[in-house]
């Protein structure tokens, strides 16, 4: 007999919810029996489980589910191998597309960060110097010339 799952057992192996679980179903990523009175309770099956999996590794790959759905049918049908790896790396490699693009842009992002924080930190250093009390050379030697005749004043 094959081995059968509920939607605890797989929501609870692949830490999901039970809703996640009916969406995928909904979506048509998944495809339980229905068993029960009025077909209430699902049973997956092994198929439906590794078609869970291959879901979840899509969406970490940052596939839609609807591409996901497309490449994991591809290998439900009879047709040639070849064709379906082949549509899995086109899909790939436009996904390594939109990810470098994304990876340029949040570079660029971050260099003109770096570039406002040396601006802000020459700015910042001014104004702290700016603060300081400013004492010339002759002021310095008034006020110790003063400081010294007061001290002999005494």
């Amino acid at each position: 007999m094959a081995i059968t799952y509920s939607i605890s057992d797989l929501a609870k192996e692949f830490d999901l919810t039970t809703r996640a679980m009916r969406f995928y179903e909904d979506m048509g990523l998944l495809q339980p029996e229905r068993s029960g009175p009025g077909g209430r309770q699902r049973v997956y099956s092994g198929r439906d489980r590794t078609r869970l999996k291959l879901t979840l590794r899509a969406k970490r790959l940052g596939l839609s589910l609807s591409e996901a759905k497309e490449i994991i049918d591809m290998y439900d049908s009879p047709r040639d191998t070849g064709l379906q790896l082949e549509k899995f790396l086109v899909v790939l490699a436009e996904h390594q597309r939109q990810l470098e693009e994304q990876m340029a842009d949040l570079q660029a992002n971050l260099d003109e960060i770096k570039v406002h924080q040396r601006e802000a930190r020459a700015l910042l250093a001014k104004v702290n110097q700016s603060s300081k009390p400013k004492v010339s050379a002759a002021g310095a030697a008034k006020a110790l010339k003063a400081n010294h005749a007061s001290v002999k004043s005494l």
